[in-house]
């Protein structure tokens, strides 16, 4: 089989039309799942499953990371577009869904199959991204991409909350799959950046053990499971946090997180395409132990939203910079592939936070904090694991550096 090949065209710039269309189909994918998760919580308990909150990530997050190599695989051989059509729909029959498998099995069930939504759309859109920008800028489109479905998991929440209040469950649920149908609407008009395409066979689906991990961006992949460890935590019990301290909207947080996020992923992305990845990473892993920190002692409304703040602009400084260093380390013909083991951990990590945090919490509110020390201890054993073990040929963005080493 001959190697991948994009778009001969070399990009000149980040903001395209092109680039739109996926940042606002971002927008309204990422949408379309976060909505729901503030509510999960107290409906997994209506439902007699309150012993089970933990699942309620760990599951998403576990199928999302068995799909990665999957998904990896086939963005470089059937094309992005096919792979970002797929994990869209899933959102949609999952959302439609919910509504009638009324019960805890079918409930778990549904967390299940949603991950495969997460598992697909994201890398291949990223593998996209890489393609139409601009090499020395792709850590500044990488922030913006971010910022795009930031903004999704943003609104979402707050919204779905809005919806419940209002209205009920289901139409929560029904706006969701409302959501995911125009992020597909948006993908018809996107053009597909593979020229070298292969129909789908079931014997792609058979993947080899050098498929799975693609080792080059190792270093990247750690930094993001250990960074994203708190957010699995943050997904958990934010929810009940919001509750414990008297607000009534348990979307509010990620709205607050999101919006502190904005300014910084602009300027992160173009400091880590300049300066190199890891001087970034340093910073953000100091700001994400600091976050972690803070949350665990928050005592008020005020200060839980400042917590949040905080942890925006460490996501905003972090997520964008490790997701270009991905592409930086990432062979072309193997860039989806590169994406899948970044994702993977990334999986990993909300998963295992997400675990963690329903084990240390146990349904008890004095245990709040305890998750999210532990989270600002996981992040520092990447920082240190970044300073003590990598040196600076790690921190090269050009493509043609990379290909030197």
């Amino acid at each position: 089989m001959t190697s991948m090949s994009t778009s001969t065209q070399q990009p000149s710039r980040i903001y395209t039309f092109q680039f739109g269309l996926l940042c606002l189909s971002s927008l309204l994918f990422f949408f379309s799942f976060s909505m729901i998760i503030p509510e999960l919580p107290d409906y997994l308990s209506g439902l007699g499953g309150e012993a089970y909150k933990g699942l309620i990530i760990s599951l998403f997050t576990a199928t999302a990371a068995l799909s990665r190599p999957f998904s990896g695989k086939l963005t470089d051989l059937i094309g992005r577009k096919p792979v970002m059509y797929f994990g869209a729909v899933v959102c949609i029959v999952c959302s439609l869904l919910y509504p009638l498998l009324s019960t805890i099995v079918g409930f778990l069930f549904l967390r299940l199959i949603h991950g495969f939504s997460t598992g697909f759309t994201p890398t291949a859109v990223a593998a996209l991204v890489a393609d139409i920008v601009p090499a020395h800028k792709r850590g500044e489109a990488m922030g913006i991409w971010g910022l795009s479905s930031n903004i999704g998991t943003a609104m979402g929440p707050a919204l779905g909350s809005t919806l419940v209040q209002w209205f009920s469950i289901e139409w929560m649920f029904y706006a969701s799959a409302l959501a995911a149908v125009l992020s597909i609407s948006i993908l018809l008009n996107i053009k597909e950046t593979l020229l070298e395409k292969y129909s789908f066979r079931l014997q792609m689906l058979r993947i080899h053990r050098d498929e799975v991990i693609e080792k080059r961006v190792f270093p990247a992949a750690l930094m993001m499971m250990t960074g994203v460890f708190g957010f699995g935590v943050v997904l958990t019990l934010i929810p009940d946090y919001s509750k414990a301290l008297g607000i009534a909207n348990k979307g509010l947080f990620f709205t607050f997180l999101t919006v502190s996020s904005f300014l910084v992923r602009f300027i992160a992305g173009k400091v880590s395409d300049k300066y190199g990845r890891l001087k970034v990473l340093y910073a953000s892993s100091i700001v994400l132990i600091v976050a972690y920190s803070y949350l665990a002692m928050a005592q008020s409304a005020g200060q839980l939203f400042t917590g949040a703040c905080l942890l925006g602009v460490a996501i905003g400084m972090h997520s964008p910079t490790v997701i270009a260093w991905t592409i930086d380390l990432s062979l072309e013909e193997r860039r989806g592939r590169g994406m899948g083991t970044t994702y993977i951990a990334m999986e990993i990590g909300i998963g295992t936070g997400a675990l963690v945090a329903g084990w240390l919490y146990g349904n008890q509110i004095s245990h709040l904090p305890y998750p999210f020390w532990v989270s600002a201890g996981v992040v520092l054993v990447g920082f240190l694991s970044l300073l003590l073990f990598y040196n600076k040929r790690f921190t090269r963005t050009s493509a043609t550096q990379k290909e030197k080493d």
